[in-house]
């Protein structure tokens, strides 16, 4: 009898420790939702007052309401800009559990924003132009390599232009049509998208190099054409009447003296193509802009895009200086 009474006793005991705990459950949530309703109307003080009221737990007991009450004090103190208050909140959230994550970057976001502008402009400076260097490193490849085949192309097609040889002169003025009269990255598509439909599949970077390659060439190619045909007409008498054959003529004669005429068109026509890579980040290719827009899509870091102006910027500004100084040399003779 008196082992069922005590084991009555203590079934009775633990009904009520439960029924103690589910009070306080109802309780908090009856809390929590007082606060969000003053949150909702303006009311922070008196919502940060409420949250106060949730005790420090003692060993054992259930903490939950304790950091949720604490985190979101913490997020209207630091709506209200007072960040010492957040941070103090976070802190009595670390001091029971220090391997609270959703605290631990609560802090670090907060001091964080205590860093001086130049510190945070800094630090994503030295974090996002490694990724950006690679891209221009790309993009600069991709210059270079269309710079060796464009100026090639357009020197024969302007040679195909002004040809006598009817079905030569109209080739090249249909390549120099299609290429100028058609986008860049229409033409960038059909080469690695449209190509592998007829079974020529290409490398991005090569697609690349062949894209740019044929749309400057066609550019250079009407470039060159009226440079070589603003040469007087009697260049090309004197020196067939000195013995010259007509390939001798334009490579000795007339060719020569439209560098200084071709230089500043050019130089505008490499500029422009340095801005034009970055169209090959459509057919997969992680040049300069690509590598900005991921860094952007990541962070949703405006510094990215920044620093990739600033590179852009750069690198024309050097390709300006270095054309300039080929036009000078190109001129040298008018100088003196």
């Amino acid at each position: 009898m008196i082992y069922l009474v005590s084991r009555a006793f203590v079934a009775l005991l633990f009904l009520c420790t439960l029924a103690g705990n589910c009070l306080g459950a109802a309780d908090y949530d009856q809390l929590f939702r007082q606060s969000s309703d003053l949150m909702a109307q303006g009311d922070l003080d008196g919502a940060l007052t409420l949250l106060r009221q949730v005790p420090t737990p003692a060993a054992g007991e259930e903490a939950g309401p304790f950091v949720s009450s604490r985190m979101q004090a913490a997020r209207i103190h630091a709506a209200q800009e007072n960040t010492d208050k957040a941070i103090a909140a976070c802190q009595e959230v670390l001091k029971l559990f220090p391997d609270n994550s959703e605290a631990r970057n609560f802090v670090a976001a907060l001091r964080e924003q205590l860093k001086p502008g130049w510190h945070t402009v800094l630090s994503d400076t030295l974090r996002f132009l490694p990724s950006l260097a690679k891209g221009a490193l790309m993009t600069l490849m991709l210059v270079f390599c269309t710079m060796l085949v464009s100026p090639l192309g357009g020197l024969l097609l302007a040679l195909g232009r002004i040809s006598t040889l009817r079905p030569v002169s109209g080739t090249c003025w249909f390549i120099i049509w299609f290429f100028r009269g058609t986008p860049l990255l229409l033409q960038l598509f059909f080469i690695y998208y449209g190509l592998p439909s007829l079974g020529i599949t290409l490398p991005p970077f090569t697609a690349a190099v062949i894209g740019l390659g044929l749309n400057y060439s066609a550019y250079l190619g009407e470039i060159i054409r009226g440079a070589i045909q603003s040469i007087d007409h009697g260049q090309m008498e004197a020196a067939k009447a000195i013995g010259m054959s007509y390939s001798q003529a334009m490579r000795r004669v007339i060719i020569p003296q439209t560098y200084k005429r071709l230089m500043p068109p050019i130089g505008n026509e490499f500029i422009a193509l340095i801005k034009d890579t970055a169209l090959v980040s459509t057919i997969a290719m992680v040049e300069l802009m690509r590598s900005a827009d991921q860094l952007f899509n990541t962070y949703f870091n405006i510094t990215a895009l920044a620093l990739a102006a600033v590179i852009y910027l750069v690198l024309t500004t050097i390709f300006t200086f270095i054309f300039e100084k080929i036009e000078y040399r190109a001129g040298i003779y008018e100088h003196r």
